[in-house]
């Protein structure tokens, strides 16, 4: 296999179908020594939970959970609360 000028290799079809790999699907590289290691993610070692890691303990806003679904569901008028954030 060729790696292109921008750091792309093509995984044969075979390779891909035996391990489930579909466009969309994420995977991981890592280095041993001289060996590149790909794997294949699911679940909470995927993108969302790697993104929702970062971002855990990061609110320091004073709204209770209930508070917020209701401004993300603009429901804030009809729960009589102000939707001034603190």
């Amino acid at each position: 296999m060729l790696v292109t000028d921008k750091g792309q290799v093509t995984i044969p079809k075979p390779l891909r179908d035996a391990l489930g790999i579909q466009p969309g699907t994420e995977v991981s590289f890592e280095a041993e020594g001289e060996t590149l290691i790909v794997r294949k993610l699911r679940g909470p070692d995927g993108r969302g939970r790697s993104i929702a890691e970062r971002l855990r303990g990061r609110g320091d806003v004073s709204m209770t959970t209930d508070e917020l679904m209701a401004l993300t569901r603009g429901e804030m008028a009809a729960l009589g609360l102000s939707t001034h954030v603190q």
